[in-house]
């Protein structure tokens, strides 16, 4: 017994000891030298690259940088030693996107990275994906035939989650065929009344959800959904075995196929979880909103696109949007489906347009949110910036420079804020 209580106790120590690991005493600060980081088409940005250790200028540290258009490098230089910890380099654009500098400094034997990604007109950027004249009767169509599918829903209380003032269920409906199921977590006021709804949609990936108790503890219903058609209320380890098994690259699956696509049922799934919500007769039948990052900024766009009893979305950094910009070498977003290909496959170019956010955003009615980081190497601000300008509908942009694929305190409490505001609720 005390041998046992020895090992908790020693690693209950390492526990505690991995916990404050953060940071580290090397930084590579990549600046440009407009405080907004953004410029006129033609203008130059200048770049100042920056090694410090603890706070402190590192002299004579040795770096690599690449200059360029955001996934097109122009220039590379490697093995420049800074020998007063600083260097300045200079970059343009001629039309309209992103312009970046990333900087690699080699210390010890590790390596420590730092960007910084200029804007050039990106109000003025368009979109490259074209969209099929059948777009929106191929989307109804699926819809419709979905629909003939009875939602079938399951509702089973949680009560280890349940607080005081929420309900928290594990859920499911019938999706697009019967047996096909999307699954997720339901959150939902104790209190009896009538209550706005919010549809949260994932990012990529294959994890289990927990809902959105704070939201509803404000007086909403909230429905937080996974994708792939299990229950989200399993362990780690049996999602990493479906997502480096059987579901490894799920968002390549017959990307051919704009019918057997594997989003197809993920769209539609999304779309349903509204049918879902308005099912409820605790939803007040007024306010409805729909928001996720990353692949859930997307299908935030789809559902608000499809569905006309969505009132609002906000999206943070959306992928999958401009697949074919890079047909004509220009940033886009996840999964970069024809990046650095010289012959892509036409029919899956084809395919993609279907699938594409652009040609979501261009059906969209309602008022919308984004925020994204211009730093961000998974989902290019080029993309993003694309899907903006496509948009016609009221629309509130709110980038936060420094941000990658990722985002700050302020800019998720900005984001639930706006939620919030638009369900009438704080």
């Amino acid at each position: 017994m005390k041998r046992i209580l020895s090992l908790l106790f020693l690693f209950c120590l390492f526990i505690s000891a991995s916990a404050q690991i953060r940071g580290n005493e090397i930084r590579v600060v990549v600046t440009p030298d407009h405080s907004d980081w953004t410029y006129k088409t033609g203008e130059t940005a200048t770049f100042l690259i920056q090694v410090y250790k603890a706070q402190c200028l590192l002299e004579n540290a040795v770096i690599d940088y690449e200059l360029g258009p955001e996934m097109y490098p122009e220039s590379q230089k490697s093995g420049v030693t800074l020998k007063d910890g600083t260097l300045k380099v200079k970059g343009k654009m001629k039309s309209p996107g992103f312009y970046r500098c990333k900087a690699v400094a080699h210390v010890n034997g590790r390596k420590y990275e730092g960007l910084a990604t200029a804007a050039f007109d990106p109000l003025k950027i368009q979109a490259v994906t074209g969209i099929p004249q059948d777009f929106m009767e191929f989307w109804n169509t699926s819809l419709q035939q979905a629909r003939k599918v009875n939602l079938n829903p399951v509702m089973e209380l949680m009560p280890e989650r349940c607080t005081e003032t929420v309900n928290v269920y594990h859920v499911s409906y019938q999706n697009i065929r019967p047996g096909s199921r999307t699954y997720g977590i339901l959150t939902m006021p104790k209190k009896p009344g009538k209550y706005p709804a919010l549809l949260r949609v994932p990012g990529a990936g294959i994890r289990s959800y927990y809902g959105d108790i704070e939201t509803a503890s404000k007086g909403a219903i909230v429905l937080e959904i996974g994708i792939h058609g299990i229950p989200v209320t399993n362990t780690d380890a049996y999602y990493n075995l479906l997502f480096n098994g059987a579901l490894h690259d799920y968002w390549l699956m017959n990307s051919d196929d704009k019918d057997e696509f594997y989003y197809k049922r993920v769209f539609v799934g999304a779309v349903r979880g509204v049918d879902f919500l308005c099912s409820l007769p605790e939803y007040n039948g007024n306010a409805l909103g729909v928001t996720g990052a990353s692949q859930g900024g997307m299908l935030s766009l789809v559902t608000a696109a499809l569905d006309k009893r969505v009132t609002f979305y906000a999206c943070i950094h959306s992928a999958m949007c401009d697949h074919s910009a890079s047909l004509h070498k220009q940033a886009c977003g996840w999964p970069h489906y024809f990046y650095q290909q010289e012959k892509p496959d036409e029919k899956r170019v084809l395919v993609s347009q279907y699938y594409d956010g652009i040609n979501f955003a261009r059906q969209i009615t309602v008022p919308g949110w984004f925020s994204f980081g211009y730093n961000d190497e998974v989902v290019a601000p080029t993309s993003m910036y694309a899907v903006y300008n496509t948009l016609k509908a009221q629309k509130e942009i709110r980038p936060y420079l420094e941000t990658g694929h990722y985002w700050y305190q302020e800019q998720y409490d900005e984001w639930n804020g706006w939620l919030w505001k638009q369900m009438g609720i704080k």
